[in-house]
């Protein structure tokens, strides 16, 4: 029995981490297109947005105005993380 809720604990750990990377990327991308908008470094602001063991984690691409994360969460099991990879867009919008 024992073994079982270890397991489902494990789990559900994974579960919310995944939760958590689907999360900070999404408020990355909008750190960094709110960057691209104020003139800034969209990819500077979006690895600053988020707590500083993700950041080894985050990969951020700015295409012109656009602005996309993909986050690894931390996993219980090796190599689960890219199966688990959350990503996130954000637009600044058309050029003024």
């Amino acid at each position: 029995m024992l073994p079982l809720c270890v397991a489902v604990a494990l789990a559900l750990a994974q579960l919310l981490a995944a939760g958590a990377a689907r999360e900070l990327a999404g408020t990355a991308a909008q750190a960094g297109a709110m960057a691209v908008l104020q003139g800034g470094d969209p990819k500077a602001a979006a690895r600053d947005a988020v707590p500083g063991w993700s950041r080894g984690r985050l990969d951020v691409r700015v295409t012109g105005r656009a602005v996309r994360v993909e986050l690894r969460p931390i996993t219980v099991v090796p190599g689960m993380a890219a199966m688990l990879a959350a990503t996130a867009r954000a637009d600044a919008g058309p050029a003024a």
